[in-house]
């Protein structure tokens, strides 16, 4: 029998619509939500990353303002025009497109975003904050596997959740949010010996390891949760994840598809992110 698919494309339409409802409340109160999309060189996958978040953004109403800058921009200019958005009223978010090319150090270009419109989640103070479970803006694919998970019906409590990968994008987080939910949380990864004896024990799989049709039907326990959060070409030239889907499915009791699954939640709960940093706009207007 085949695995249930977490259908992430329908399940981020829902939200999306949800949020375009926020969007008009917000615009009948004079105020459309603004997100500026900073894009550094011609890197041909983020091109389209970004031309995705910005067609998502019109589709419900919102503003996007694309920045486009040569790929020898001096770190100093990349960080002035950041800090001129920080101070700019009809911007609510701000999304830096990584990576950077090498003579950018990323670490200080996420610092330099101010707080209120870090809405990647990325700056050392969000990571603090999601850490201690604070309310801040969480990082968007991992905010968006919660919200797979959630909307398929899936309690995490009390659940074994083993995380192949251990990136801050997505592997330390994502483990963080689950464990917030009551799960056990294992982390492992590329140089995990004997990684299978690990992956098994998993009632949810979450891989984000990068590197395609990685995770076989050896490493999957009988009716586990995989969610598969890679992206990648196979031999011949095809999209696929890191779990080899048709040697998984049947394996595990639901899965998610390459692509379909956790890509479109990430776009997802970046409007969420944003729409969330405007009304917190309107919130602060109204104490003051």
């Amino acid at each position: 029998m085949s695995s249930a698919i977490i259908n992430g494309k329908e399940i981020g339409q829902e939200i999306r619509k949800s949020v375009a409802q926020r969007v008009k409340k917000l615009k009948e109160q004079g105020l459309t939500p603004g997100l500026a999309v900073i894009l550094v060189g011609e890197n041909p996958a983020s091109k389209t990353y970004v031309a995705n978040k910005q067609k998502s953004c019109e589709a419900i109403g919102m503003f996007s303002e694309l920045i486009k800058l040569p790929e020898d921009i001096s770190e100093q200019t990349l960080l002035d025009r950041i800090r001129e958005l920080n101070t700019r009223k009809d911007i609510h978010g701000i999304l830096v497109q990584l990576p950077l090319p090498k003579h950018i150090d990323e670490d200080e270009v996420i610092a330099t975003i101010s707080d209120e419109k870090d809405v990647d989640g990325f700056s050392p103070v969000s990571v603090g904050k999601m850490m201690l479970g604070q309310e801040t803006y969480l990082p968007c694919t991992p905010f968006g596997v919660m919200k797979l998970l959630e909307h398929s019906n899936i309690d995490v409590a009390g659940k074994h959740a083993v995380i192949v990968g251990r990136s801050h994008i997505v592997g330390k987080p994502m483990g963080q949010l689950l464990l917030q939910k009551d799960a056990t949380v294992t982390y492992t990864h590329s140089k995990t010996p004997d990684l299978p004896s690990f992956t098994k024990q998993a009632d949810i799989l979450i891989v984000a390891v990068g590197r395609a049709k990685y995770i076989t039907a050896e490493h999957v326990k009988p009716g586990a949760v995989v969610i598969d959060v890679g992206m990648n070409r196979d031999e011949n030239n095809k999209l696929c994840g890191d779990v080899d889907f048709a040697n998984v499915d049947g394996v595990a009791s639901h899965i998610t598809p390459v692509p379909g699954g956790v890509g479109p939640m990430t776009i997802t709960m970046l409007l969420e992110n944003t729409v969330q940093a405007a009304e917190k706009t309107i919130a602060h207007d109204k104490i003051n």
